[in-house]
């Protein structure tokens, strides 16, 4: 019985931690992989010990954001079996997790042995203080909330380049800043819903929402991403560098995987986490693999 405990203790443990939400650090891969280095064995260790320390890191802020939004996550329908809200986990036990994540975070990063360790530091130390600042008062503002929650994502990016030695273009940056705001706006429609259906505010910035402006403010970043895209695998700079100009042929999938993502959010009602839809839905991964695959072939062949 004892044993059972301790199992399921280290399972709420977990929880706290969202592993499930480590899938958005798969951006720090963006760097090597679009840069044509995705087989170079040492720029791929270094970028796996960034992929862990931003784990961390991210891990650190979720229990710091558990922690403050307890009482509000107890009126959502689903946050409100999470491990703090649901009391399984004590406060002080989230705090101890998440100094252990923070340093952890800190401690792997002199591992990539990179000539850009101490930029890497701050670009771990700014993602954390600004989501510590997005946990405690921004996130209640609209538009400033999903701006944030974009720039963390270029972070990502960022770093990935850094470890690497890779020079990050304006393509990979402005793509990577429009995906990740097209996804919190996808959220925040399905957050805006629930308002609306129960009436229950469980975000104050969701009062700066409506449905007119988030279905056209995601039309829009949809569109703009799209271009951008396209764009970018037509450009001059990115034809020379890839030695190719067949990237174009990738568009497919990119529109493809926007249209079903924006299928799931208008039509089924399905997407207020990005994370659960990409995890699960069967469509989006078709479309996911065919691009990496596509992609894939084209520069690495």
């Amino acid at each position: 019985m004892q044993q059972i405990k301790k199992e399921m203790k280290l399972r709420e443990y977990l929880n706290l931690l969202r592993p499930l939400q480590w899938i958005k650090n798969l951006f720090v891969f963006a760097p090597i992989f679009f840069s044509n280095n995705l087989l170079n064995g040492e720029m791929l260790v270094q970028t796996i010990v960034v992929f862990a320390s931003f784990c961390l890191i991210s891990s650190s802020i979720y229990c710091f954001n558990d922690i403050k939004d307890a009482a509000a996550d107890r009126l959502h329908p689903k946050k409100c079996h999470r491990p703090i809200a649901s009391g399984r986990i004590g406060i002080s036990e989230g705090y101890i997790l998440m100094a252990i994540c923070t340093l952890g975070a800190f401690l792997l990063l002199p591992l990539t042995r990179s000539s850009h360790l101490s930029l890497a530091f701050f670009i771990i130390g700014g993602y954390w203080l600004m989501n510590i600042a997005y946990t405690l008062k921004l996130k209640q503002y609209a538009i400033i909330d999903v701006m944030i929650i974009s720039i963390g994502f270029v972070m990502r990016v960022l770093i990935g380049g850094l470890v690497a030695n890779i020079w990050i273009s304006q393509w990979l940056v402005l793509m990577t800043f429009l995906l990740a705001l097209f996804l919190a706006l996808a959220k925040r429609s399905d957050e805006f819903r629930i308002y609306e259906t129960t009436g229950d505010n469980t975000r104050t910035s969701i009062m700066g929402y409506n449905t007119a402006f988030i279905n056209g403010a995601i039309a829009i970043v949809a569109s703009v991403t799209m271009v951008c895209y396209i764009m970018y695998t037509m450009s001059d700079e990115v034809i020379e560098r890839m030695g190719t100009q067949y990237l174009y042929l990738t568009s497919v999938w990119v529109l493809a995987g926007i249209l079903r993502y924006m299928q799931t959010m208008n039509v089924y009602g399905t997407s207020g986490n990005p994370t659960n839809a990409v995890a699960t839905d069967r469509c989006l991964h078709l479309c996911i693999v065919g691009w990496l695959v596509s992609f894939f072939v084209i520069i690495y062949k």
